[in-house]
């Protein structure tokens, strides 16, 4: 079991877009697997930049799980339904389990030990997290042009940090020191 996992994660750290064909990658178990990649994705990161800004392990996680579910709603939304191609037929927790397995580069922000190597890895494994989720989504939505991929995981990403900024905009705006003028 433990062997599995630990090949999911391997396999997508290594962009292999035959991870995401296989049938044996959605078994049952895979669901939990994806979950525990996106929690500790969330805890890599708050431990990465801990350096910068102080957060706790726990609403990282909790960030995670719930980012998880919202990149795997939108692009199950815009691929699967609003742009399919005719090859396009997968269920949402399919989605669920690619999304999730393809944020196992950010496993490596664990290795941003000192500061200095922070923001390096930080962006290097964001475009490696983009990188496998285009070849995840190319793959579970049977599409053949890594184009629309990219273009279906940058709408997501973009729609997903417009509604992030927008809830902390309006979180910054009830602030007490907002009201000082």
């Amino acid at each position: 079991m433990f062997g599995f996992f630990l090949e999911l994660i391997f396999r997508s750290i290594k962009l292999d877009k035959k991870l995401y064909k296989e049938v044996k990658t959605y078994s049952e178990v895979s669901i939990y697997f994806a979950a525990i990649i996106m929690v500790l994705d969330g805890v890599a990161g708050a431990i990465a930049t801990n350096n910068f800004y102080k957060t706790s392990l726990s609403l990282s996680a909790l960030t995670a799980i719930l980012t998880w579910f919202f990149w795997a709603v939108l692009i199950f939304t815009i691929g699967a339904k609003i742009f399919p191609e005719k090859d396009t037929k997968v269920t949402f927790k399919k989605i669920l389990i690619a999304v999730g397995i393809a944020h196992a580069p950010g496993l490596l922000r664990f290795i941003a030990l000192t500061p200095d190597l922070v923001m390096p890895i930080i962006f290097l494994t964001q475009f490696w997290i983009f990188a496998s989720l285009i070849i995840s989504t190319k793959e579970v939505l049977n599409f053949r042009s890594n184009i629309k991929a990219f273009g279906i995981v940058f709408l997501s990403f973009l729609i997903l940090a417009i509604l992030s900024v927008s809830f902390v905009m309006s979180r910054l705006n009830s602030l007490p020191i907002s009201n000082i003028t």
